[in-house]
């Protein structure tokens, strides 16, 4: 899920880089449920049937924001003045040191589950990416269906459906219900430290006669109880309702949007972007920390919660992604233990320069029973990044459009179906990798490629930070683009071992190539590389979201992230959407690539 509903500001910030010590008034102690225990199944014997209430709409909160003008779609939603104008990476499909296969697809998704889920899944865009790598296993969860591979590409279970994973009602008993909760946005993450798996996903209570939301939210979260993914894990659930009412968001019942996670040596820690379910406005970004020990030794520990985290009066920060470290790497020990976190300061939906760096110190009073953790963030300059347009894929077969849906019409005209557009959602920050003493993130932005329209870009950050007596203080060492010329690139994820090596996922699309899983090294001192192309798209994005006759506005939804992490042997591991050439299910053709480089 996500959402274009942040307040407006300025086009530039112009605030002094001084630190903000965040008051204490905005912590407080929360608890989790423990659900049970679960593990992950084989894949159904049958694929089943496609009929009747094939998808399913999300909250308010996650409507795909599409700008219009006289019918036609803009090409961007920024001024092309200011906006950054990047030479352009090199295509190139050698690629030394890679290895790569295809991951879970939209009918792996749609016909995941046994038993009495069966035939139970939603069609499902975007897919939504998590990858977790360690002891010889590759863990992959989508938009809602995850799997287990070996490092040589063998599925070993899976694809099972999330919500039989978390134990929770079939999202559909078909034909009419009832209907399971709604679930979405899965995180996935190995600890070396503890050699637990973890994920997490959003979940909303539903009537399971209606399907309506009833107002109940959470994060659910699953650690297994060995370093084997195969084998159980424990299930937690953190409440994010927040209906008890708080100065700034009173009487709530509220959606924790788009959960993130983190670990530091101490604690584990998920951050949500925090929305009325029922009424339009956005309480802001909510930080909750736990430690990660007590996690792994299937216990409950104490949820220190941090709220109102707000830039200025009423003008709350979003996104706040927590950091993740690398096998083998080192984790800041100063100052009781620090973990590190990484936000966008694009406000306005229009361009800016700046980013917020955060540190929550004392971690390892995570580790007590009366947690005392300290929350900080600071601003600091950077290059210019903002509000990415839509992008153009190039042209293909779309059987979609040109066939299923006049089937669906039963011979009369069905409305004319355009080619769709790759969704370039928006430039908050994504996945952060503390490694080798720097905080690695990128986000989607506008570009300006040479002769030709705004694109979709990446900028990306590599960022210094330090803590010293308590004093957060942050600059950014290395920054830049990746841009294709006259083509997007979207959905960065920086992957970065212990030694401060780095390769960034993302999807590459535009008039010259069908949507294909790309990647390119990162490196501290030179920049970002060469654009590898890891499996180069058999199509068009063909999906539902985008075609009017489901609602859409020709713009198709695409994984809102990605997923980038180093494997215990400093290889990165990748994962990212792209159109295989593999069988689809009606409604879409999406599939994921999942690759290793050795940097």
């Amino acid at each position: 899920m996500r959402s274009n509903k942040f307040p407006a500001l300025v086009v530039f910030l112009s605030l002094a880089i001084v630190p903000h010590v965040l008051s204490a008034t905005n912590q407080s102690t929360t608890s989790l449920k423990l659900l049970g225990t679960s593990k992950i199944g084989s894949r159904a014997s049958s694929a089943g049937t496609e009929n009747g209430f094939e998808f399913r709409v999300g909250p308010d909160v996650d409507k795909n924001f599409n700008k219009q003008i006289s019918g036609s779609i803009a090409p961007a939603r920024v001024p092309a003045d200011h906006v950054p104008k990047p030479a352009g990476n090199a295509v190139t499909t050698a690629n030394s040191g890679f290895f790569g296969f295809d991951g879970i697809t939209h009918f792996d998704q749609r016909f995941a589950g046994t038993g009495i889920y069966t035939n139970t899944q939603f069609s499902l865009e975007p897919p939504d990416q998590g990858l977790a790598v360690g002891n010889g296993f590759v863990l992959e969860v989508v938009n809602n269906a995850l799997a287990v591979y070996d490092t040589s590409g063998n599925r070993l279970s899976g694809p099972t459906a999330m919500s039989q994973f978390f134990g929770l009602a079939p999202e559909i008993v078909r034909p009419s219900g009832p209907f399971g909760p709604f679930v979405s946005d899965p995180k996935a993450y190995f600890d070396s430290d503890t050699q637990r798996w973890f994920l997490t996903e959003a979940v909303l209570d539903v009537d399971p006669t209606t399907g309506n939301f009833t107002g109940t939210t959470g994060v659910l979260i699953a650690v297994s109880q060995t370093p084997d993914p195969t084998k159980p894990f424990n299930l937690f659930r953190l409440d994010t309702t927040d209906n008890t009412g708080t100065p700034d968001h009173p009487g709530c019942p509220c959606l924790g949007d788009q959960p993130l996670i983190g670990a530091d040596a101490n604690g584990f820690y998920i951050s949500t972007n925090e929305f009325p379910l029922f009424q339009a406005g956005f309480n802001g970004a909510q930080i909750y920390a736990m430690s990660k020990t007590t996690l792994a030794a299937g216990s409950l520990p104490p949820v220190i919660h941090f709220s109102s985290l707000n830039f200025a009066p009423g003008l709350p920060f979003f996104s706040v992604q927590p950091a993740t470290t690398p096998p083998g790497g080192s984790f800041e020990t100063a100052n009781g233990g620090a973990e590190y976190f990484l936000s966008s300061l694009d406000f306005s939906s229009t361009l800016t320069n700046q980013i917020a760096v955060w540190a929550m110190t004392n971690t390892s009073s995570l580790n007590n029973a009366s947690p005392n953790p300290t929350l900080t963030t600071v601003v600091i300059d950077s290059e210019v990044y903002g509000q990415p347009p839509d992008g153009q894929q190039r042209p293909g077969p779309t059987p979609l459009a040109t066939v299923f849906i006049p089937q669906i019409f039963g011979g009369k005209t069905p409305p004319t179906e355009k080619l769709e557009l790759i969704a370039g959602n928006d430039d908050r920050m994504n996945q952060v990798v503390f490694a080798d003493g720097k905080l690695w993130s990128g986000v989607n932005s506008v570009v300006k490629t040479p002769n030709g329209p705004t694109r979709i870009g990446i900028a990306f950050f590599i960022v210094t930070p330090s803590v010293s007596g308590g004093t957060l203080a942050a600059s950014v060492g290395k920054q830049g683009y990746v841009a294709v010329n006259q083509n997007n690139v979207l959905f960065p994820s920086i992957g970065v071992n212990a030694a401060g090596k780095g390769v960034m996922s993302f999807t590459l699309v535009g008039p010259s190539f069908f949507p294909s899983a790309a990647y390119a090294a990162v490196d501290a001192v030179t920049g970002a590389g060469d654009v590898h192309i890891a499996s180069s798209g058999a199509g068009p994005e063909d999906g539902f979201t985008g075609y009017h006759f489901f609602g859409g506005f020709r713009t198709a939804r695409w994984g809102d992230y990605s997923a980038a992490v180093a494997g215990p042997d400093g290889t990165i591991w990748l994962a990212t959407e792209y159109i295989p050439n593999k069988p689809r299910s009606v409604l879409a053709n999406w599939g994921s690539f999942i690759s290793s480089v050795t940097p």
